[in-house]
């Protein structure tokens, strides 16, 4: 009979939604934080379009690299889009409601996209080692066969197995508190406000950070290693300036992405005596790389700097005269 009646409780007094509040001890100017970030979105999207655009249209860009770099691109504004609407919607008209489907879909959305981003350095990565160590063959093994391969693994293996921590958290029963102290419904906030046992979903969540996001990140450093090694061997400075040039630019991306991932998971434990620090680390390791990965590599490529100038010169002679068609 108890048992009966606390089945019964638990699915009446389900909660239909969850109140996501902010960024917790600094309310009363959050909404001062909303016109950065709006301009940072801003700024991402207009940056990745024009990296999207200018790829496609200069034909010297048509290169593996390049079309890695176009992915990365689609991943970053893809994960800003996720969450930042409904941030920009909280501070601006607070709107801190979310149905617990909605949230449980933003939860796999951002899980799916840093995973994502993850695979997609370590596809730049290996990109890198196999055209600084085996130059020769790199042509037969990095064709556009084995890009398309590759991408469609990672989009398999990504959305897979982050499929279970949306699953594993609508499986738990929220019948008493709803309010998460925070503007996104990751998982580990979400759980916390389960009434039963989220012992699978801490275990599955710490899953996919040390196997998924862990493997990526050895194999990326790995990548770097042997590329360094390799140059050490050659001992020609010349060549180790363009090896290093061609993939300083991945590498500091990859060290800015890498090290936010950490950071944010050791000042989760410091929680307690910083409660806003962990939160604001969140937005900046999420809306940063939009805009800091397009910015970086138009400083580090000649080649995409080369094709933004060529890229404003059409816009701006456009449309052209008709003194122009007779020439022709």
């Amino acid at each position: 009979m108890d048992t009966f009646t606390s089945v019964t409780n638990s699915s009446i007094f389900q909660n239909s939604h969850f109140i996501l509040m902010g960024l917790p001890g600094i309310l009363e100017w959050q909404h001062w934080l909303s016109l950065p970030l709006a301009l940072l979105y801003l700024l991402a999207l207009g940056a990745t379009l024009l990296i999207m655009i200018t790829i496609q249209h200069e034909h010297m860009l048509h290169e593996p690299m390049y079309h890695f770099l176009a992915i990365l691109s689609v991943v970053d504004i893809g994960m800003a889009s996720t969450i930042m609407a409904k941030i920009l919607a909280i501070f601006w008209f607070d709107a801190k409601a979310i149905t617990l489907p909605e949230c449980f879909a933003q939860n796999y959305a951002i899980n799916c996209f840093f995973c994502m981003e993850s695979g997609t350095f370590l596809c730049m990565a290996v990109d890198r080692y196999i055209a600084v160590c085996h130059p020769l063959q790199y042509p037969s093994i990095v064709t556009e066969a084995s890009i398309i391969k590759a991408i469609g693994f990672r989009v398999l293996r990504n959305g897979l197995l982050t499929i279970p921590v949306p699953l594993l958290a609508a499986q738990r029963h929220y019948c008493s508190r709803n309010e998460i102290q925070h503007c996104l419904c990751y998982n580990l906030g979400v759980v916390s406000l389960a009434s039963d046992d989220i012992s699978m979903n801490k275990f599955y969540q710490l899953f996919l950070a040390w196997v998924l996001v862990g493997s990526d990140m050895a194999l990326v450093f790995s990548s770097y290693a042997l590329i360094l090694r390799s140059m050490m061997k050659l001992n020609l400075g010349e060549a180790m300036s363009k090896a290093l040039s061609t993939c300083s630019s991945h590498l500091i991306l990859i060290l800015f992405f890498y090290s936010g991932i950490v950071m944010l998971s050791v000042t989760h434990l410091a929680e307690k005596k910083f409660p806003s620090f962990p939160y604001s680390l969140t937005y900046c390791t999420v809306s940063s790389p939009p805009a800091l990965n397009p910015m970086v590599y138009a400083l580090r490529m000649q080649e995409l700097r080369l094709g933004f100038q060529r890229l404003f010169l059409l816009v701006a002679t456009w449309p052209p005269s008709n003194s122009s068609f007779r020439n022709h």
